[in-house]
């Protein structure tokens, strides 16, 4: 039987315990959290299957970390104290698949629970990952960037995906290893050939990447705000990544102005 993994992002400690020893007692794995920035940490180490979220943390906007929870493919409840439609509206907008407003019974969050797990049960897998500009199929591992078709290996798809799934956030080279290829025992540093590959498919100039970035004592990121740039100017053409510039001879040209029928409508106006 499947143990699902819970994650805690609560930020008043004594209720953060207690609900996390109810999950333990009730079978499931459970990692605390009590802020947004240990919250991520712990997210992208144990990727949990449920994510227990409050609405009102300390050192950031839970809405805005819903919406990207959403992206990450995992079963979110949010819990707040308030009570108010528009707010609750607002956490389901962004994401959250249930709603509990405090205070709460213990029996009442178990069963919002069960019944979330449930649903992951019986949810198919995720068959497509969309970051902006870049289409990740995961059922026929394609890849398609600003509109193209990218051919990857299998170890560079699986980079790119593992990248795709952090929400911008960077990972070591033993951590993408790890992710990336679970099953190879390799050395870290046969992450950077890869990355070394993978940009010279995807960026523009892969001496000076701009989406795919190293982070100096970290490892690599992937850039969001890169991708997530508007359409391109419809002057300018792909081919393959790199950008081809219509020449200017190819541009249509603006239709004459009609000086001497604004000559001759002034004369017009003389006459009368």
């Amino acid at each position: 039987m499947e143990v699902f993994c819970i994650q805690i992002i609560e930020s008043n400690p004594h209720l953060r315990s207690l609900l996390g020893w109810h999950l333990q007692q009730a079978g499931y794995a459970v990692y605390q959290s009590a802020d947004l920035h240990q919250a991520m940490d712990v997210f992208q180490q144990r990727q949990p299957t449920l994510v227990i979220l409050d609405s009102e943390l300390p050192d950031g906007n839970a809405i805005e970390f819903c919406r990207w929870l959403r992206q990450q493919q995992c079963l979110i409840l949010m819990l707040s104290a308030r009570s108010a439609e528009a707010d609750i509206v607002e956490g389901l907008k962004a994401g959250a698949d249930d709603y509990l407003t405090k205070p709460f019974g213990m029996q009442e969050f178990l069963a919002r629970v069960e019944a979330l797990t449930r649903r992951r049960i019986a949810m198919p897998p995720p068959v497509s990952l969309e970051c902006g500009e870049l289409k990740i199929d995961l059922v026929h591992r394609r890849v398609r960037f600003r509109g193209e078709l990218i051919e990857l290996t299998p170890q560079e798809f699986s980079l790119l995906y593992v990248l795709a799934q952090t929400g911008g956030m960077p990972l070591s080279r033993s951590e993408l290893l790890r992710r990336a290829w679970p099953d190879e025992i390799d050395n870290p540093r046969t992450v950077d050939t890869h990355i070394l590959s993978l940009r010279k498919k995807v960026e523009t100039d892969p001496r000076q990447p701009s989406l795919i970035q190293t982070v100096r004592n970290v490892g690599y990121r992937l850039n969001l705000e890169s991708l997530a740039r508007s359409t391109p100017n419809p002057n300018t053409e792909y081919s393959h990544t790199r950008r081809k510039p219509v020449p200017p001879s190819a541009a249509p040209s603006q239709p004459p102005v009609q000086k001497p029928v604004q000559k001759m409508v002034a004369g017009e106006r003389r006459r009368s």
